[in-house]
């Protein structure tokens, strides 16, 4: 069942309620008793999870996640002593002039 939002223009009161899509929109404020209830306009029929811990990776296959791991390059080894992997560029002395 879809989660709607309603607001009452009455008293300003906000809360959620689980309706079915072919039920009436409610009228009537829970707090307030007044006939001034009216549902928002939300985000739509996309299912919205709430609260942390959700993750697109959570519920992979076994599969899946056996073709990844073969898939994911070697690490590297790192070079040991003063060598370095990286080269560097030679920078101009101070005070000397390019143009």
């Amino acid at each position: 069942m879809p989660t709607y939002d309603y607001i009452c223009d009455a008293c300003g009161h906000e809360f959620e309620a689980f309706e079915s899509i072919t039920a009436n929109p409610r009228t009537e404020c829970p707090q307030c008793h007044e006939q001034k209830l009216r549902r928002k306009i939300g985000p739509g029929a996309a299912i919205l999870f709430k609260g942390s811990g959700f993750y697109q990776t959570d519920y992979r296959s076994d599969s899946y996640k056996k073709a990844a791991k073969a898939d994911a390059p070697a690490p590297e080894s790192k070079p040991s002593g003063g060598e370095s992997a990286r080269t560097e560029t030679p920078k101009p002395a101070a005070g000397s002039s390019t143009t």
